[in-house]
């Protein structure tokens, strides 16, 4: 079965210390989300990086709606975070909503491949994580994701989450589990 690794949002907003959605527990994440890169990357997979990137000057981006402005074009926000560069051969798609797969042709991309699985980490696990992968079960992928690769500043909205991912669109496995499987 051919595999891509879509990492969400490992980008300084939410993984640096001064990132305005930077929380805590995404130092652990980070570094878990680093392991699961390099073992994709060793087994030759496609790799995938999503960052959500809003235009500096629209006032009237819809998100605004519900969130303050936030991962700004060009801002040192939406750089990778620490350690997560992309390599030549990668792809990075750029979102403005919480799905990877909404408005972006990031659908295009993986069916061009032959993917047929997609192991899903990153930040936030009821948002952006939990969209995505519903939206990649949509489509008719194989959705995974690396139970200590994504997280939350709401912890019981990240298990809950975690629950309906294992329940209704795919699977979530360990670190472990995914470092024996990949």
């Amino acid at each position: 079965m051919k595999r891509a690794l879509i990492l969400i949002d490992v980008i300084n907003d939410f993984m640096h210390p001064q990132g305005v959605n930077y929380y805590p527990v995404y130092d652990e994440v980070l570094s878990a989300v680093r392991q699961v890169l390099s073992v994709a990357r060793r087994a030759g997979w496609m790799i995938v990086h999503v960052r959500e990137t809003h235009p500096l000057h629209h006032g009237e981006d819809f998100e605004f709606e519900k969130l303050p402005q936030h991962c700004l074009e060009g801002s040192q926000a939406v750089e990778w975070a620490e350690g997560i560069e992309v390599l030549p051969g990668e792809y990075v798609v750029q979102k403005r909503r919480y799905s990877a797969f909404f408005e972006t042709d990031l659908n295009l991309l993986l069916r061009e491949k032959g993917i047929e699985q997609v192991v899903v980490v990153g930040v936030k696990t009821h948002v952006c994580v939990r969209a995505t992968v519903q939206d990649a079960f949509g489509w008719g992928f194989r959705p995974v994701v690396v139970r200590e690769a994504v997280g939350s500043n709401h912890t019981h909205l990240h298990l809950a989450s975690l629950e309906d991912i294992q329940r209704y669109m795919g699977e979530v496995i360990s670190l472990e589990e995914f470092e024996h499987w990949a």
